[in-house]
């Protein structure tokens, strides 16, 4: 009977032993390379936020977040896309990066389409240029393509609008929206923004006065234009209300300085009254064809609600509180405004 040999044995036993190691050790290994690739911190604080435009796919993903040095480890991050199908799961958007994020998070989020809602604020926005402009900084849809439609006869018309008084359908507010999409998307939003303000009870107050909707917030544009304080709105569109009821020309320093677009005027001189423009209402009776600024809510509200007075003249206070003189008569009026021609000069103010 032979006898096994000890040293053989204790080198076969050392052998399975260092074999069991590496094993763990791959294995430890291979876990932690996985655990790093998919879950470790890839994401760094380059950027607050993935942009991805309509129509983009993979390729166009990964081109911005290599461009922009969104993540750390740009293999790695392919790697895990593929092995998640991200390819054929490209959603537009934005969306919102945190430093230290993992690969498998982030394309969870993009794959999801869990982007970020924008918070588009407006109010008092005279031109549809600056408007454009704002949009533009806040959208995907860019400052022309806005320009485009607002100034689109054919595109408005379904919508009840025309170039010239289409801004009176963007009520200022605060809105939450999605990033991506044309601007046609915004548009549509912003229509029903505007019909949920103009309930039918609002629609029978504007019946009521003799207005159209369209025509009440033309007229609360010049109201919005002249008050400074939301209180004297309801007295200065009574004042207006009382012009148009009895066939005057309105007569709104702000129609003219508009129609000018000259926003430094401070004194409306008698040259400038005879600017041909239909938004001149020292040359044309009725309302503009269009608001002069984009009418606050406030202001619509005065108007369907104006005060009922005898005022057909009004003219700023001459202590700069930014209130008005109002008054009844001609006579009444001149002295107003003498008072306060009189502190412009005082301050060497001329136009």
């Amino acid at each position: 009977m032979s006898k096994k040999n000890p040293r053989k044995s204790g080198l076969l036993k050392k052998f399975f032993i260092a074999l069991g190691v590496m094993f763990v050790l791959l294995l430890a290994f291979t876990a932690f390379n996985y655990y790093f690739k998919y879950y470790g911190p890839n994401v760094t604080d380059n950027q607050q936020y993935l942009y991805i435009k309509t129509g983009s796919d993979f390729t166009d993903v990964l081109k911005t977040i290599e461009q922009k040095e969104i993540v750390k480890d740009t293999s790695a991050f392919m790697q895990v896309a593929y092995s998640e199908h991200y390819e054929n799961r490209v959603k537009p958007g934005k969306y919102r990066l945190h430093k230290g994020m993992g690969n498998k998070k982030l394309i969870r989020i993009l794959a999801l389409g869990e982007q970020e809602q924008v918070k588009l604020s407006f109010q008092n926005v005279r031109l549809k240029e600056t408007f454009a402009g704002m949009i533009g900084k806040k959208l995907e849809a860019d400052s022309s393509s806005i320009i485009r439609l607002l100034d689109s006869a054919a595109y408005l018309k379904p919508f009840g609008f025309t170039p010239d008084n289409v801004y009176v359908m963007f009520m200022p507010n605060s809105y939450q929206m999605y990033w991506n999409g044309p601007a046609e998307k915004f548009f549509t939003r912003m229509n029903d923004e505007y019909q949920k303000f103009w309930t039918s009870e609002r629609k029978d107050e504007a019946k009521k006065i003799g207005l159209t909707p369209i025509q009440t917030s033309i007229l609360a544009s010049i109201v919005d234009a002249e008050a400074l304080y939301d209180n004297e709105m309801p007295a200065i569109a009574g004042l207006y209300m009382n012009r148009l009821n009895r066939g005057m020309k309105l007569e709104a320093d702000p129609t003219l300085i508009f129609a000018l677009k000259d926003f430094t005027i401070k004194r409306v001189l008698n040259k400038y009254k005879i600017f041909n423009s239909p938004y001149n209402t020292y040359l044309n009776t009725g309302l503009p064809p269009g608001p002069i600024m984009m009418p606050s809510v406030n202001a619509v509200k005065a108007v369907l609600n104006y005060q009922k007075h005898n005022y057909i003249y009004m003219c700023a206070k001459e202590d700069f509180s930014g209130y008005h003189n109002f008054a009844t008569n001609m006579a009444d009026h001149l002295v107003n405004a003498q008072k306060f021609h009189q502190a412009l000069d005082n301050l060497n103010i001329k136009r």
